[in-house]
């Protein structure tokens, strides 16, 4: 989740609609300036006891921030607590149970990113073996309770996890027990944005399945693949879902405006602290008739703030942001953005890939994305066949973006072989988890804690 810093720019008051479309607008970029931003989550545990480990302890959460310093990171604090570090490679950050997450660069090839990618992981390693922690790529914790996991020091955690009882059953799940892989692309237009964000939400089942990855729920199976997927399900029916009005004609930034006007604030961040808004309205904030701040009418970084607490499958800012895939290992980490790119960033893969879905009908699409969490690649497609066949043809499709764009490594390699991995999770016909629930059914013998044998 967006880690907030305290800033002396010029920050306007929003007098009319064209600063709450501003930000979309001032996303678009000629395809020259498109880059990549990926983002991921890790489980951070003791590697003698397996538990999670809390921020103040020492050899936790705090001191592995700190020990970031050694790499040239710099700390972003709170109320003087260091919630993150901020460095060439991006922002290193907390989520709300200790979820250590990279919020990477904006860079220009998948090469890039997966090099990123792994001195993240190399650094964060060194500093694990010297406390006696280790890290691992999952969708969700397979053997901790929610009372067995710490709480860290953000104030936007606090109010969140007050208000995510009284909307659904399973936010707090969310916060507490997952871990994902994200990827930030862009647009060069208004249509360019729709045209992407249609054919990714579409398509967002099918990463969904390719990386599910969390079959277990405190030391036992839980009859998913991807738990993390079926967790959004039942987390805040205000901020979550398909949306179906992405599909319909005429839409753009306007309508986006409106969708997020109707999701019902979280907070607002005041002289470095954060005011409890859980439920209240934006558009009564635009009206100076916000309960806790009367009078008051919000600045535009308060609509980019609110920007970030919607959680559909794919999220538009000044970006899209794809958002179906369960946490992993490095060669997934690197797989998900080769696999959105691949199909996004070249026109005729775009084109290619919306027209394998764009027939299907809203109910389908919900169908598709309730049915994935379960069944994974065997779920069922719209005019006949399983989710395997598609994903076939949308690699393949992929395949061909990312050789169209023709991005070379130094030893003259193309963006290509980041994709080997999903090609073999189709050709195995098996994703993560079944993997995981072989193992445990099999040489594990029901032994959950065989899986930290697996961290990175």
């Amino acid at each position: 989740m967006s880690t907030r810093e305290t800033s002396g720019a010029e920050d306007p008051v929003i007098e009319n609609r064209d600063q709450l479309v501003a930000p979309m607008q001032r996303g678009e970029k000629p395809k020259s300036k498109w880059r990549i931003g990926t983002e991921h989550e890790k489980l951070v545990y003791c590697c003698t006891e397996h538990r999670a480990l809390s921020y103040d302890e020492p050899g936790g959460i705090r001191d592995i921030l700190l020990s970031l310093r050694e790499f040239g990171w710099e700390p972003i604090e709170e109320n003087g607590k260091v919630i993150a570090m901020k460095g060439e490679d991006g922002t290193v950050s907390l989520e709300p149970a200790g979820q250590l997450e990279l919020s990477g660069a904006p860079l220009e090839n998948l090469h890039d990113t997966c090099a990123e990618t792994g001195r993240h992981l190399a650094q964060v390693k060194e500093v694990g073996e010297r406390f006696g922690v280790g890290f691992i790529g999952l969708g969700m914790w397979p053997d901790k309770t929610r009372e067995e996991l710490p709480i860290m020091p953000k104030g936007r955690y606090e109010i969140m996890m007050r208000h995510m009882p009284r909307v659904g059953s399973l936010g707090l799940d969310m916060m507490l027990r997952t871990c994902t892989i994200q990827v930030n692309l862009d647009y060069s237009s208004e249509a360019d944005m729709a045209h992407k964000f249609r054919t990714s939400l579409a398509l967002q089942p099918l990463a969904t399945a390719l990386f599910a990855n969390s079959p277990f729920t405190e030391r036992q199976p839980n009859g998913y693949l991807s738990y993390r997927s079926h967790i959004w399900s039942d987390t805040d029916p205000h901020r979550t879902g398909m949306l179906p009005f992405v599909f319909e004609d005429g839409f753009g930034y306007e309508r986006w405006v409106d969708y997020m006007l109707d999701v019902p604030m979280y907070f607002v961040f005041r002289d470095g602290k954060y005011i409890d808004a859980a439920g209240l309205s934006f558009r009564d904030f635009l009206d100076g008739k916000l309960e806790v701040l009367p009078g008051e009418k919000p600045t535009e970084s308060d609509w980019w703030d609110h920007l970030s607490t919607a959680f559909p499958e794919v999220r538009l800012k000044s970006f899209l942001e794809m958002r179906g895939a369960d946490g992993g290992p490095w060669n997934r980490i690197c797989a998900l953005p080769a696999f959105w790119v691949g199909l996004l960033y070249e026109q005729s893969a775009l084109d290619a890939a919306w027209d394998l879905v764009k027939h299907w009908t809203m109910e389908e699409r919900e169908e598709l994305r309730n049915a994935v969490p379960k069944l994974a690649l065997d779920a069922p497609i719209p005019g006949g066949g399983k989710l395997i066949d598609l994903a076939r043809e949308v690699l393949a499709i992929s395949r061909a973006g990312l050789a169209a764009r023709g991005r070379l490594n130094t030893s003259g390699d193309n963006e290509t072989g980041f994709l080997e991995t999903l090609d073999e999770i189709v050709a195995s016909g098996k994703v993560p988890a079944q993997v995981l629930l072989d193992r445990y059914h099999g040489d594990w013998g029901g032994d959950i804690s065989r899986i930290y044998e697996y961290s990175f």
